[in-house]
């Protein structure tokens, strides 16, 4: 199989994948397009093109969800069409086994998990961070940015007093924020005025606000196309205390990591998202895995429907399990490493079993 049918096989699986994984990507794309042009239409500063751009930046970190479900269906697609067309009646009949004829694409979606993690992930990133700043520009970009899963509140110090700060979302790595809302207090700790905006902007020692309302205690609101306010927050602990961490890039996460534990803040969530990227590579497998047991009695007994039902089930069921792990890691329940990797490995070794009783007995 490392010649030239295993190279067929190999091409094969690598086109329905990525195919999948294109669509998806595609339709994922028409969908917060429209989204984009719906929340954001009104405004003055909106655009079309600018709307495409912001959208074809972002897509590319939102459908890095979507692989592991690419791989899983694109593998039953590919095993489907080789039973179809009797290929793998003529590979078992030269005597290659089921491992055989699934190691192709074993090694396509290790390959493709090792480049997801290594050049997609970060690559995906730093779009998300140009699209960002495109969309600052459209006025209310909250609905359509966010790096935070919620609502989030910061406490800032400085000479003229403290500030309680409540954003939306951040951005640009914890440059930018997101319609903040600032509840200043005089050094006496007695509120002063209450500042919003839609969107602040971190520039040296102060947030530069844009199109801020700031309303005094009299309750005498003032619009101001832009405002400056002190601060002693850095984008290093904006990003740490409210990033959500598929927001960081790979190669930034371990000194995320560090930053976050050396500030005293958990970094649950980070080391999770590393384990997560680390352990990519062998959950594209045991995707493979899946799709080998579900698919491999089908040209002995047919039931084209029943395979895709039990495949889709199966995957649906593993990024149940997964997601759970991911919250109980998140939440420093159980340990990152565990979390991440426990799903891929499970799914790993049970596929494994199925297909060694379904081959061997």
């Amino acid at each position: 199989m490392v010649g030239t049918l295993g190279l067929y096989y190999a091409r094969l699986f690598l086109k329905w994948i990525v195919g999948l994984f294109l669509g998806a990507g595609f339709l994922a794309f028409l969908i917060d397009i429209l989204e984009v042009i719906r929340a954001n239409g009104d405004n003055e500063n909106f655009t079309l093109l600018g709307a495409l751009g912001v959208s074809a930046l972002r897509i590319p970190l939102i459908t890095e969800q979507l692989l592991p479900f690419a791989v899983l269906i694109g593998s039953i697609a590919a095993f489907l069409n080789l039973s179809r067309r009797s290929e793998l009646i003529v590979s078992r009949a030269a005597g290659l086994s089921v491992w055989q004829f699934a190691m192709p694409g074993l090694v396509v979606a290790l390959a493709i998990g090792v480049f997801a993690t290594l050049v997609y992930n970060p690559a995906a990133t730093a779009m998300k961070i140009q699209s960002d700043r495109i969309a600052a520009g459209f006025g209310s970009v909250a609905s359509i940015l966010s790096d935070t899963a919620s609502d989030t509140w910061l406490r800032q110090r400085t000479e003229e007093g403290e500030a309680v700060m409540r954003v939306e979302g951040i951005a640009d790595a914890g440059r930018m924020i997101l319609e903040p809302t600032f509840w200043l207090f005089d050094t006496e700790g007695r509120l002063i005025r209450r500042v919003e905006a839609v969107v602040g902007e971190l520039v040296d020692d102060h947030w530069l606000l844009s199109a801020a309302i700031s309303t005094d205690i009299s309750g005498q609101p003032e619009s101001l196309p832009d405002l400056r306010l002190p601060t002693s927050l850095t984008a290093d602990q904006v990003r740490d205390r409210l990033s959500a961490p598929e927001a960081v890039s790979f190669w930034r996460l371990p000194e995320t990591i560090e930053q976050a534990a050396a500030a005293g803040l958990p970094p649950y969530r980070f080391n999770l998202q590393f384990h997560v990227l680390l352990a990519r590579p062998l959950l594209l497998a045991s995707m493979v895995l899946i799709a080998a047991t579900v698919s491999l009695g089908l040209s002995r007994s047919g039931g084209v429907g029943r395979m895709i039902l039990g495949g889709v089930s199966s995957g649906f069921v593993l990024y149940v399990v997964t997601e759970i792990a991911r919250d109980l890691g998140s939440e420093g329940l159980v340990p990152a490493a565990l979390a991440a990797w426990a799903p891929a490995v499970v799914a790993s070794l049970l596929g494994s079993t199925v297909l060694l009783h379904r081959e061997d007995g």
